[in-house]
């Protein structure tokens, strides 16, 4: 698989897994631009691809700030004519209980992470529709998937992100934009005091960029959460329990609480094609329950 002729931005990328994603892209044919708040740090990253016989330009810019994201688009499409990659990779942590956590550092989290994503899809998004073309790569985490202590702001945005992905490819398919989200687990700065020496060094930052290629290419999915870490790649999913009917009583609420384990059984469970698939069910369930009250109303 060649990326050969595509053009892909990698937010974040002066270190890091965003260092990685671009040298792998880049390593695949793509013409990568390098985003950083650091412009040393893009440039050292420029200075890899090119030594690699790779096409890259370097353009230092925080996600959050819409007129330098734009500018970044413009100066991408000067260079090379059209955009077809958008890796989100930026980010940064402020780990705390949620009992210590300032709300000063929640939003940062959550304004870098969230809105510096949209920020940058928007940017990209009309260009993207006027091609007919484009492949987003969202970065969430288990951390947001699944939670994990001390990262209220983090987890919150990460799980967003998915939100963000799961609308943004529904708006996008008809116009052959594909958006996915990559969770990974890699030995980064951000990483850094949180897993062994030993871990860390299993968990290589190169080891989740190969995972890009079934997000970004050709026959790309669109709307998966693709989990990585140490060569290991699995799939996650936002789904739908086929749950219980219940209708309307003066007893609903006690129902549910003494059924729950039918409300929660996994068998059958669906992934919803979008998000108004939980209310055609509840009211083909309700249907069912009652035809006759269903055709009076």
């Amino acid at each position: 698989m060649s990326l050969a002729g595509r053009v892909a931005i990698v937010t974040g990328s002066g270190g890091g897994l965003g260092r990685a994603h671009a040298l792998y892209l880049a390593s695949k044919g793509a013409r990568i631009l390098v985003n950083d708040l650091s412009q040393p740090a893009a440039d050292a990253v420029v200075a890899e691809i090119r030594a690699a016989g790779g096409e890259a330009i370097a353009f230092a810019a925080s996600v959050t700030d819409e007129a330098r994201i734009a500018a970044l688009v413009a100066e991408t499409l000067h260079r090379f004519g059209r955009i077809d990659i958008l890796v989100n990779n930026a980010g940064i942590l402020r780990d705390k209980s949620f009992a210590k956590m300032s709300m000063d550092d929640f939003r940062l989290v959550v304004d870098v992470h969230l809105i510096g994503a949209a920020i940058c899809c928007k940017a990209v998004w009309e260009t993207m529709r006027a091609q007919n073309y484009g492949r987003i790569v969202m970065t969430t985490s288990s951390s947001g998937l699944y939670g994990n202590f001390g990262q209220a702001n983090y987890g919150a945005a990460k799980m967003a992100l998915v939100g963000l992905m799961q609308t943004l490819a529904i708006e996008g398919e008809k116009y052959g934009i594909r958006v996915n989200s990559l969770a990974p687990t890699a030995a980064t700065g951000m990483t850094e005091g949180v897993l062994s020496a030993e871990s860390l060094e299993m968990l290589a930052p190169e080891l989740v960029s190969p995972g890009l290629l079934a997000l970004v290419g050709e026959d790309a999915p669109s709307r998966a959460i693709l989990c990585a870490g140490a060569g290991h790649f699995a799939a996650a999913h936002v789904t739908l329990t086929d749950g219980i009917q219940v209708g309307r009583s003066d007893t609903a609420g006690e129902r549910v609480a003494a059924e729950w384990s039918a409300v929660a059984d996994r068998t059958d469970e669906i992934v919803p094609a979008y998000g108004f698939t939980q209310a055609e069910r509840e009211v083909a369930a309700a249907t069912r329950r009652a035809p006759v009250a269903a055709t009076a109303r």
